[in-house]
């Protein structure tokens, strides 16, 4: 073995997201077209149908997915009937982005707006389940302002 192996290899950062999905063969080809993703590697599993395990890169980011596994305690969200996690991207132009992964076939879940907080951004759902943020930063705030703009926000939302 290599004396001078890296613990976190070259192109990772300490956290990469890893998705199930049902379909992972056509979710690769959709976060192709949608988020501009290149993928790195793929392996298939003994079936020779089933994605054992993918990496796919979008910006400078990484993450995995696969072909859910049930057996092996790995359920899409569409099995699960809903996802808790989420991804987020900060991209350039959020509108042009946007519009990009909803042509690709995703749904919106919140329209892309400016926000309190400083970013321009917005929502969706891929066709696999899982739910993308989409974020284009507009201005550097404090804490405070964050706080003080995240109130009044609060405040206009009609109670239930």
């Amino acid at each position: 073995m290599a004396q001078n192996v890296k613990a976190i290899p070259e192109g990772f950062h300490t956290i990469t997201p890893h998705m199930s999905v049902r379909g992972a063969g056509r979710a690769i080809d959709f976060y192709k077209k949608a988020f501009g993703a290149e993928e790195v590697t793929r392996m298939m599993g003994p079936d020779g149908r089933t994605v054992m395990h993918a990496e796919l890169k979008i910006g400078d980011s990484r993450f995995f997915l696969g072909d859910e596994m049930p057996g092996m305690g790995c359920q899409s969200p569409e099995t699960l009937k809903g996802t808790t996690q989420g991804m987020f991207l900060y991209v350039q132009d959020v509108d042009a982005a946007f519009k990009r992964a909803l042509d690709a076939g995703a749904t919106v879940k919140m329209p892309v707006a400016d926000m309190f907080w400083g970013d321009r951004y917005g929502k969706l759902t891929d066709p696999f389940g899982h739910e993308w943020s989409m974020g284009t930063h507009k201005e550097d705030l404090t804490n405070e302002e964050i706080e003080k703009r995240g109130k009044a926000f609060f405040e206009q939302i009609p109670k239930k």
